[in-house]
C-alpha cells in the first residue's frame, strides 16, 4: 500500500537522468532519500521492447527537446540496463527508501517480479496496452497509472480491466504528456473529476518546470506526486529540463507538504491561535450607570470592542429588560446576567 503518513507521497522519478552511469543512478537515490522523497522510481525496458531500429519518418522525433533523434537512439540512451536493477533495488533498500519501476511490456513485469518490485507504475503511453495492464494486475500489487493524453473512456477501460484481473489498489495520476508541460496545458479540475468518477486516490505526474502546479494539484485533492529528479552537475541528462535537482527536491517536498497541511481537516475548523483574537470582537457592555429596576436601553447598553462580554447577538433580547441590580459603566455583560434575565440561546431564531 502507498501510505500517506499525513503528507503527500512523493515519488522521485529517475527516468533517463542516470546518464548511463550506475554511479549517478545511486547518487540520485541518495538525493531522493536525503531531500525527502518517499520512493524512487526507475524504468524497465530495452530499445527492442520499445520500438524498431528504423530511420523512417514515423520513427523520427520532429519537435520538442529530443528533436532530431530517432526513437531507438533515445531509448538506447534512456534505458536503465537490466543488469543494474538488482543492485539499484538493493541499494535503495539499504538507504531505506521504496524502489519501484515502470515496466513497458510483459517481459519487464516478469523480470521485476523476480526482484519483488512492490508497486508498479504504468506510463501514460502504455495505459491502453491491455495485455500489459492484465499482467501487472495479476501480481495483485498496487498500480499507479498515469493518464496523460487519455480520454475518460480510455481510462475507464484500463481501470476496469486492472480491477477485473486482480488489482487491489489503483491510483490514477493526472498527467500532461508534454515535456516540459506548460502551465496552461493543465486543467486541475481533472483531478476532482477522476476522484469522483473512479472513487480512488488520484495524484499528479508533474512535468512542469516549477512548483505551482504540484501545490495546486494538492489543493485539488491529489495526494501522490511524481516528479523527475536530476543532478545539477549533469545538464546533458535527457529529462534535465523538467527535473528538480538537489535542494530543489527539498523545496518541492516542503511546498507540497505545506499545501497538503493547509488543506486541513474535513470539519469546519479554526486554530487556537486565531480564536485568541475573539477577545477583540464586539461584545455587550454597560455604557452608563444603571439603577436596579431601570430598563436596558440603547443609551446605557452598547455593542463595543473588546470581547469581554456576551456575543452581540443577544443585544436586542436584552433591550427593554429591567436591571435586576445596579450596574456601573464599563461592566461586561456576562452569561450569568443572561440567565438572570431568563434569556436563552440567541443563535436560535
Amino acid at each position: 500500500m502507498v501510505s500517506l503518513n499525513k503528507k503527500p507521497f512523493l515519488i522521485a522519478e529517475v527516468s533517463a537522468n542516470h546518464c548511463g552511469s550506475i554511479k549517478i543512478a545511486k547518487k540520485l537515490i541518495d538525493d531522493a532519500k536525503k531531500y525527502g522523497a518517499d520512493a524512487v522510481k526507475f524504468q524497465t525496458f530495452s530499445p527492442e521492447t520499445m520500438t524498431l531500429n528504423s530511420y523512417k519518418k514515423d520513427f523520427l522525433i520532429k519537435e520538442g527537446i529530443w528533436k532530431g533523434n530517432n526513437l531507438w537512439k533515445i531509448y538506447e540512451k534512456a534505458q536503465t540496463p537490466l543488469k543494474w536493477h538488482k543492485e539499484l533495488f538493493n541499494y535503495s533498500k539499504r538507504k531505506k527508501i521504496i524502489c519501484l519501476s515502470t515496466p513497458f511490456d510483459e517481459t519487464a513485469v516478469n523480470f521485476l517480479e523476480k526482484l519483488n518490485c512492490p508497486i508498479y507504475k504504468i506510463s501514460s503511453f502504455e495505459m491502453t496496452d491491455i495485455p500489459l495492464i492484465k499482467r501487472i494486475a495479476k501480481t495483485k500489487k498496487p498500480i499507479i497509472m498515469s493518464t496523460g493524453m487519455a480520454n475518460l473512456k480510455e481510462i475507464e477501460v484500463s481501470f476496469n480491466i486492472a480491477k477485473k484481473n486482480g488489482a487491489k489498489e489503483i491510483i490514477l495520476l493526472y498527467c500532461v504528456s508534454n515535456y516540459p508541460s506548460k502551465v496552461f496545458d493543465f486543467n486541475l479540475k481533472n483531478i476532482e473529476i477522476l476522484k469522483k468518477k473512479f472513487k480512488c486516490r488520484v495524484g499528479l505526474s508533474d512535468h512542469s518546470k516549477d512548483n505551482i502546479i504540484a501545490k495546486l494539484a494538492i489543493a485539488s485533492g491529489a495526494d501522490i506526486i511524481e516528479k523527475h529528479i536530476a543532478l545539477k552537475s549533469h545538464p546533458e541528462s535527457l529529462d534535465y529540463n523538467f527535473s528538480i535537482k538537489g535542494k530543489e527536491i527539498h523545496k518541492f517536498r516542503n511546498d507540497i507538504d505545506l499545501a497538503y497541511k493547509l488543506m486541513g481537516k474535513n470539519i469546519f475548523y479554526r486554530s487556537k491561535e486565531e480564536l485568541k483574537n475573539r477577545k477583540f470582537r464586539r461584545s455587550i457592555y454597560i455604557s452608563k450607570n444603571i439603577k436596579k429596576g431601570e430598563k436596558f436601553t440603547i443609551d446605557n447598553l452598547k455593542k463595543v470592542r473588546p470581547g469581554g462580554g456576551v456575543n452581540t447577538v443577544y443585544y436586542t433580547k436584552i433591550l427593554g429588560k429591567r436591571a435586576f441590580k445596579k450596574f456601573s459603566a464599563g461592566t461586561a455583560f456576562s452569561q450569568k446576567y443572561l440567565k438572570k434575565l431568563n434569556i436563552k440561546n440567541a443563535l436560535i431564531y
